[in-house]
């Protein structure tokens, strides 16, 4: 098996393997249909410039308070990544807003 171990503080934290591997995993555990996980686009996240503006916010400002980098928010702004449901309430946080509600 081709594996990668990635470690944080010296401690193993996640482990790597190529697809096909993993599919097989999968399959010797029973579960039939394994796929890629796909996620859909957050369409509630498209405000998320707006309200960063109307608050006088930079991209810093938000990035800092949400742990993450000016380049990475601004991706986020723009569509370009996806972010998971903790990173939401983090930046509904960073922002003081109630948080986020699906469309």
């Amino acid at each position: 098996m081709d594996l990668q171990v990635i470690a944080r503080d010296g401690k193993p934290e996640y482990a790597v393997l190529p697809w096909e591997q993993y599919q097989q995993l999968l399959r010797d555990a029973g579960r039939d249909k394994p796929s890629a996980e796909t996620v859909q686009p957050l369409a509630n996240l498209r405000e998320l410039k707006a309200l960063r503006e109307k608050a006088a916010l930079t991209l810093d400002d938000v990035a800092r308070e949400a742990g993450i980098s000016p380049h990475y928010l601004q991706m986020i702004e723009s569509g370009e990544r996806e972010v998971s449901d903790v990173l939401k309430r983090t930046l509904a946080r960073a922002l003081k807003v109630s948080g986020w509600q699906d469309e």
